[in-house]
């Protein structure tokens, strides 16, 4: 038994693999399902070769970092194909778009309406309500040129 638990330490590991498992699909984060690997490895090599309380943490330490590591180097030669990589550039995603400058560009910086915000923006002099389009980004400023 470990510790206070009523159970035979195997089922306590498989148990702890079961709810990392569980805990990896309600909240998924590519990280939780490593770690419930190597508490299954260590609940069955408990089962099967008896080892003792102190071996089977120090067994479970090693297989969870070593996972990890196996787990991030894999991700990193295979990476995840997105249907939409920009998805979570919103900056990016506005290169093209046709923007309204809102506060004249003057001196190369102005501010310019993109659907319902408003950025600022950096390229040629502009008037207040001129058509431009998004060429590029800049540290945070959108680079446009005329249509």
């Amino acid at each position: 038994m470990i510790g206070l638990l009523p159970i035979d330490p195997h089922w306590a590991w498989l148990i702890l693999a079961g709810l990392l498992f569980i805990a990896e699909i309600m909240v998924p984060g590519i990280f939780l399902i490593w770690i419930g690997m190597a508490a299954l490895v260590t609940g069955l090599a408990t089962l099967a070769l008896g080892i003792p309380e102190p071996l089977q943490f120090a067994l479970f330490a090693m297989l969870a970092i070593a996972a990890v590591f196996a787990g991030r180097r894999w991700f990193a030669l295979n990476p995840i194909e997105s249907s939409d990589p920009l998805l979570n550039d919103r900056a990016a995603r506005l290169v093209g778009e046709t923007v309204t400058v809102v506060e004249a560009i003057a001196g190369g910086e102005g501010r310019v309406r993109v659907g319902d915000g408003v950025w600022p923006a950096k390229g040629a002099d502009a008037p207040l309500g001129a058509r431009l389009r998004v060429i590029g980004i800049d540290r945070g400023l959108l680079r446009v040129e005329p249509l």
